[in-house]
């Protein structure tokens, strides 16, 4: 079934699933983020965004499992029903546009959101703290957008998580169990609509060592490099890949 996919393009994924996970391995998110745009370069988006979300499933368990007593179910309950709507609108908006519009809409908004990126590192902006009040624009917005691209969207919501002033074991066990419950929400979406074929599942089953790979990676690195540096190391990459899409 692989054959559906040519060496280069067996390769290229291998490499940006390993370094995409890495960078997760990091910074705890924005695997998405760096995977899709450039799995983008080579593969359809109907493709893409099904892939990488599998992919991020199978992560998903392993943390729920491991990080399931350190969840904060209050800000969890918050989230949890505004996140399962925008993944049906985004789902919707996904299966009735074509490959070339998704591919340019997410070019503009990675361009948008590492200018912002940028700008709040050079202009440093404060730590915003946000009310309960946000959690369903922002949980909504973010599973939308997260369904929609394949990633992206989940800034919004550790913008909501960091705003509340949750702790760091906390802060990342909440998501993982939020996003274990989003990507079931969306695999389901994709799996109806059909995108899910022999030759995909093979596709996610080679990338899925790079993903363990790559997650053990970051995280034995993480040490080495600060936030700032990684920050801004994340909106150039995210930059260069929105306008490559915008010119593809």
């Amino acid at each position: 079934m692989l054959d559906a996919f040519s060496m280069l393009q067996l390769a290229w994924a291998a490499g940006v699933m390993f370094s995409a996970y890495v960078l997760r391995g990091m910074s705890g998110f924005g695997a998405g983020l760096i995977a899709t745009p450039m799995l983008a370069l080579v593969l359809p988006m109907t493709i893409v965004v099904p892939v990488t979300a599998l992919v991020v499933f199978v992560l998903f368990i392993m943390l729920t499992l491991r990080d399931r007593k350190q969840v904060l179910w209050d800000e969890f309950k918050r989230l949890v029903l505004p996140t399962l709507v925008g993944v049906a609108g985004g789902m919707y908006l996904f299966t009735v546009l074509d490959n070339r519009l998704l591919l340019k809409l997410l070019g503009g908004f990675l361009v948008t959101y590492s200018i912002y990126m940028l700008a709040a590192q050079w202009l440093g902006m404060k730590q915003m703290r946000l009310s309960e009040k946000w959690a369903a624009p922002l949980g909504f917005s973010g599973a939308f957008i997260d369904t929609l691209f394949g990633g992206g969207g989940g800034t919004l919501v550790v913008i909501y998580m960091h705003g509340r002033g949750v702790g760091k074991l906390e802060f990342r066990a909440t998501l993982a169990v939020l996003w274990f419950v989003e990507m079931i929400a969306r695999i389901s979406g994709y799996m109806l609509a059909g995108y899910y074929t022999p030759s995909t599942l093979e596709l996610v089953a080679v990338m899925l060592p790079f993903m363990v790979l790559g997650t053990w990676v970051g995280e034995k690195i993480t040490v080495h490099v600060s936030q700032q540096m990684f920050t801004k190391i994340l909106a150039v990459m995210l930059l260069l890949s929105g306008a490559s899409l915008l010119l593809k």
